[in-house]
């Protein structure tokens, strides 16, 4: 996630030792289900704790060195996803027929030297009225790289929280929208962006400069920061501006097996709303909300480590958003912003 202003408030800690509470088991349990739920409890199985920790553990690696924008590591992990998404057949939306978009860095002209790259991946939808709209789900790839040791002596900012966690949970919930008998009547679109550390750059430019009108996108669902604090909680940013909210609430009361409360932001001085990269998709108009653990004393510090992740934690609020967005995609009324978040996003 990206700087504020300020350092985060010193009630974080105590709000989440308060807020922690019993967990389910990291896998899904049996519902009462039946049909079509059948398969979107099979799918949601499909994301673990042990693969997402695997994909922190090599988003986050010393060998990536922080994947600051830009850099070598940055390019591996945008390589990783790429080829993540093509094997698991998705369709590319990035420049040329590939599954990379790029864009200048500030300084650079025309399109040249520096640039960093986003990732577009694109799960083509079912319904004929409705395949041309698109569910977005953003995480950003990147960290801040390296910088001035620790007092062990480390100087790598490996960001195994900020952001491998939203990351690898973006390439969880395209596997298990993969693995669905039938796609969703929408259109699924996984993008990983980089520059968020540096001012949402990658996420702007792509809603600057999209594939396709942005009118067809109807919602983003953004995740940042999913993996630490308190093992039953998952606060949602921005969950008061738009019809998101209440959705993701209805879910993860309907699936206690997730063993997930939603809670609605507790930090508003910290003016989270506007810090990552669904405010790029906001300030367009695009109803958009925050998947959010909050930050921790190893916020933007070599100390950000994947051996202080909780993956079950992580693999359960990935569910969550594939469950919100089998719901939103299968809808044919799209998400609508409510007068409080037409306010927030000056409209």
């Amino acid at each position: 996630m990206g700087p504020s202003d300020s350092r985060p408030s010193p009630g974080l800690i105590l709000f989440f030792v308060v807020a922690a509470c019993a967990v389910a088991g990291d896998r899904p349990q049996p519902g009462d289900v039946t049909g079509p739920a059948d398969a979107l409890q099979a799918a949601a199985a499909t994301i673990t704790a042990d693969e997402m920790l695997d994909r922190i553990a090599f988003l986050a690696s010393d060998e990536l060195a922080g994947r600051a924008t830009p850099s070598p590591g940055l390019e591996r992990a945008a390589g990783y996803l790429a080829a993540e998404f093509e094997r698991l057949g998705l369709e590319p939306g990035g420049d040329g027929g590939t599954f990379v978009q790029r864009y200048p860095l500030p300084g650079s002209s025309d399109g040249g030297a520096p640039a960093a790259p986003n990732v577009v991946a694109i799960l083509r939808g079912a319904d004929p009225a409705l395949r041309e709209t698109y569910v977005v789900f953003s995480a950003h790839m990147d960290h801040v790289g390296t910088g001035p040791p620790d007092a062990a002596g480390d100087s790598i900012y490996n960001g195994a929280d900020d952001d491998a966690s939203g990351t690898a949970a973006l390439v969880e919930v395209a596997e298990a929208f993969a693995s669905l008998p039938d796609a969703p009547a929408r259109s699924l679109l996984f993008l990983a962006v980089s520059g968020e550390e540096r001012g949402l750059l990658g996420s702007r430019w792509f809603t600057e400069h999209p594939p396709f009108p942005l009118d067809r996108l109807v919602a983003d669902l953004n995740v940042d920061m999913i993996s630490r604090n308190a093992p039953g909680t998952i606060v949602l940013i921005g969950e008061e501006y738009s019809s998101l909210g209440p959705l993701v609430r209805s879910i993860a009361t309907d699936r206690p097996e997730l063993g997930l409360s939603v809670l609605a932001d507790p930090w508003p001085e910290e003016r989270f709303f506007f810090r990552s990269d669904h405010y790029s998709f906001a300030r367009q108009g695009i109803p958009a909300v925050f998947f959010f653990a909050g930050t921790h004393e190893d916020y933007h510090r070599p100390s950000d480590e994947v051996e202080k992740i909780d993956p079950g934690k992580a693999a359960r609020v990935a569910r969550l958003l594939f469950y919100a967005a089998a719901r939103i995609a299968g809808d044919a009324d799209p998400p609508q912003w409510t007068p409080q978040g037409l306010e927030a996003i000056g409209r």
